[in-house]
């Protein structure tokens, strides 16, 4: 008996008994359950791999990517679906936080860091199931679930290099193969060749932080059939990662991480290989590259910057992120959807308040994946470009907005007033009396302590009045500053905040700090490169906080603290080192919705 084939035309047309065939159906613009779908017993799990373009391991044979297919039964008879997607360097375990993984923090700024202990990732998993990520939501909807090792992890080929070429072209290379221009073999080593005679062609990828960023990498490779990318926290720039406007600073809950820890994290591939990546990678590439010591931007940096890749890129995106994310902080996704905007790229953002990781409620993932791989005309393309989850509500109910930031939001110029050791103040004018006021750097005074103090020489803290009506922040906030330190090189960090610090249990983590910021005064002039401090020289600098969205409660008040080691972020620098502030020629930046004229009224 000749086998049936269904091809999914552009728009499907839904008959009313589409749900009991065995056929992708539609209601609303989303992808429904299908219950011929849904039965586990009867899925395809099946594991190949997949030739690159690159040998990355320097065996002289192409990389070949280990890939996990899973897809419903009826793919058998002919019918073709489209595919999501997702790829991790995570899938065979990691080494773990293991003991000396990290880079010890404690050392003075500008000085050769101390030699850090490398470890060995220990393998896991089994074939043919690399991951069960994305198969339970997207299989019942009439998807194939596709999953890929990256290089150097898993079963997979190659090395890992951390935002290198290698770890956008494999995603690529396995894309090629569901259209039919790569090809895939049964075995690691062998010729018997395997074909994606199942897929339409039509790939959407998701993840969320570093399996978040290898949809964009792929993105920005221009791959045809990548139709749409949801990346949830995705690391957009491995310089914006580990450094900060030129400091060393590490991501929030992993004090004394650097991108060669990452490495060992992930080196799960083959042992015999591993001694050779070490050596290439590593010990060569990295060291040579990443630079500890100043913390400048440079050619290594700016290789693993996918901002700088994105021409290529047509894959429509929906970004998601939350803005109290400091691990992968909220600047990652909004620089890139920025560009992708400029781009003309149909492209949503979704933020949430909450931390790392959070996807956008499947409503929104699946009408985008409904409009890009079943091409389905839901409408999605007209819908808000910005969800935003308020304060008090669940990640499930974002917002609408034009845009983010708020088109109603301008940037209002806020004023340092003196105060210190105790509390200056945040004004609208200007202060008009020449000051100057000192602050100790001291990493052993955390930050919550020194919002909270009424009195510290740690610290500058310069508080507004007490709002009287509500502010809704909306953007990127800017701080310029003229500053002096008593030592060739300092560390720099702020804190925006909401005061009274609530120090209870259940406060919510939109009650204290609005958004943070960090940088190296050696860098005041540019981010490639920094110059040693002239003791007690002032220098103007001007560096971006965090992009944030929130709503600041009236009986608040919005604190400017300026201070110098940030003991959860930087290094730690013996203590001592004094940091002089014109506070005439300082003030503050705040992205305001309704502009001067909402703060005025709420200063009032």
């Amino acid at each position: 008996m000749k086998k049936l084939t269904y091809f999914l035309p552009l728009i499907l047309l839904i008959t009313v008994n589409a749900q009991d065939k065995a056929v992708p159906f539609f209601k609303n613009g989303e992808a429904q359950i299908v219950e011929s779908f849904k039965d586990e017993a009867k899925w395809i799990r099946h594991d190949l791999w997949v030739e690159t373009s690159f040998d990355s391991d320097g065996d002289g044979k192409k990389d070949r990517m280990h890939v996990g297919v899973t897809r419903p039964l009826q793919t058998e008879d002919g019918l073709k679906l489209p595919v999501v997607y997702e790829s991790s360097p995570y899938y065979a375990g990691t080494a773990g936080l293991a003991t000396g993984l990290f880079w010890d923090v404690k050392h003075e700024l500008g000085e050769q860091p101390k030699a850090r202990k490398h470890v060995e990732v220990i393998r896991r998993g089994k074939r043919p199931i690399i991951s069960n990520s994305q198969i339970r939501t997207w299989v019942p909807r009439g998807y194939v679930v596709v999953h890929s090792s990256s290089p150097g992890t898993g079963l997979s080929d190659g090395a890992p290099t951390v935002g290198g070429k290698n770890e956008s072209l494999a995603p690529k290379a396995v894309i090629d193969w569901l259209n039919g221009r790569a090809k895939g073999y049964t075995t690691r080593e062998g010729s018997n060749e395997e074909v994606a005679f199942w897929s339409t062609g039509k790939v959407g990828m998701t993840g969320t932080s570093y399996n978040g960023t290898i949809p964009l990498a792929a993105a920005t490779t221009g791959v045809e059939g990548l139709e749409a990318i949801i990346p949830i926290a995705p690391n957009t720039s491995y310089y914006h990662y580990y450094r900060a406007n030129g400091l060393v600073r590490s991501p929030g809950g992993y004090l004394g991480e650097d991108i060669d820890v990452l490495y060992d994290f992930i080196h799960s591939g083959k042992e015999e290989n591993r001694p050779r990546n070490n050596r290439v990678i590593r010990d060569t590439e990295m060291i040579n590259g990443m630079d500890r010591i100043t913390g400048d931007y440079n050619n290594f940096w700016e290789g693993r910057d996918y901002l700088n890749q994105m021409k290529p890129m047509k894959a429509a995106l929906l970004m998601a992120h939350g803005f109290n994310d400091w691990n992968v902080m909220p600047e990652h996704s909004y620089r890139i959807a920025k560009k992708a905007i400029e781009m003309g790229i149909p492209t949503q953002i979704y933020y949430h308040q909450d931390g790392h990781g959070g996807p956008p409620p499947i409503t929104m993932m699946n009408r985008w994946f409904t409009r890009y791989l079943f091409g389905i005309e839901n409408g999605v393309e007209k819908d808000s470009k910005a969800w935003i989850v308020r304060e008090n509500d669940s990640q499930q109910n974002p917002t609408p907005y034009e845009a983010y930031p708020n088109p109603d939001a301008s940037l209002v110029s806020l004023h340092l007033h003196p105060g210190a050791p105790e509390l200056g103040v945040l004004l609208l004018k200007k202060n008009k009396i020449k000051k100057l006021e000192t602050l100790i750097d001291d990493f052993n005074y955390d930050g919550a302590t020194l919002a909270k103090a009424k009195f510290s020489e740690n610290r500058l803290l310069f508080l507004s009045p007490i709002l009287k009506e509500d502010i809704h922040i909306s953007g990127v906030s800017n701080l310029n500053i003229k500053v002096a330190s008593s030592k060739k090189a300092v560390n720099l960090s702020v804190w925006l905040v909401s005061l009274p610090w609530n120090s209870e249990k259940n406060a919510k983590i939109t009650d204290n700090i609005i958004t943070r910021g960090w940088a190296d005064i050696q860098n005041y002039k540019s981010l490639r490169e920094s110059k040693d401090l002239i003791p007690g020289k002032f220098y103007q600098m001007s560096f971006n906080l965090e992009p944030d969205d929130q709503v600041i409660k009236k009986g608040q008040q919005i604190g400017l603290m300026i201070f110098s080691s940030d003991s959860e972020f930087t290094l730690h620098p013996k203590p001592g080192t004094t940091l002089t502030v014109d506070i005439n020629a300082s003030s503050l930046e705040l992205p305001v919705v309704g502009g001067n004229k909402s703060l005025k009224r709420a200063f009032k």
